[in-house]
């Protein structure tokens, strides 16, 4: 009967395990990796207080709250680079897509700042000292 009762015991904390293993794993997978050809093109990057709406900060027209940044199809930064470098620790070099958002990196080629997905064309980022920086990608010009 002893014998019985610990084999329960035992299986039913192997079954646990095994849930919460495989429940990470099903998790992991569902992001997607997009492709970088989705994120290539012209960002607006607009660094606000967290209490501000980057709406509002945009409309204010102060070129220090806000950037034009080009991300190039060979994932290096182009145009707008120094301007989101002024608001990081580093300068940013290049980029690469997350499952769930963005990277920038810098020259060694890793990462110095993470934008998280909000939803497609739009990601927030909060820096060390509170400000937020949102990047929006800008409608293709006609």
């Amino acid at each position: 009967m002893i014998c019985k009762a610990f084999t329960y015991k035992a299986m039913a904390w192997l079954s646990a395990a095994f849930i919460m293993i495989s429940g990470e794993t099903t998790m992991a997978s569902s992001l997607r990796l997009e492709d970088p050809s989705v994120f290539a093109g012209q960002w607006q990057a607009i660094l606000t207080a967290p209490d501000d709406a980057s709406e509002a900060q945009a409309l204010q027209d102060k070129p220090s709250n806000t950037c034009l940044i080009d991300l190039e199809p060979n994932q290096t930064l182009g145009k707008g680079a120094d301007c989101l470098g002024a608001w990081l620790e580093q300068m940013p070099i290049g980029w690469f897509p997350d499952p769930d958002g963005l990277s920038i990196t810098g020259k060694e080629g890793s990462r110095i700042q993470f934008f998280s997905r909000q939803r497609d064309g739009l990601y927030l980022s909060t820096l060390k000292s509170g400000l937020v920086i949102t990047l929006k990608r800008n409608a293709p010009q006609p």
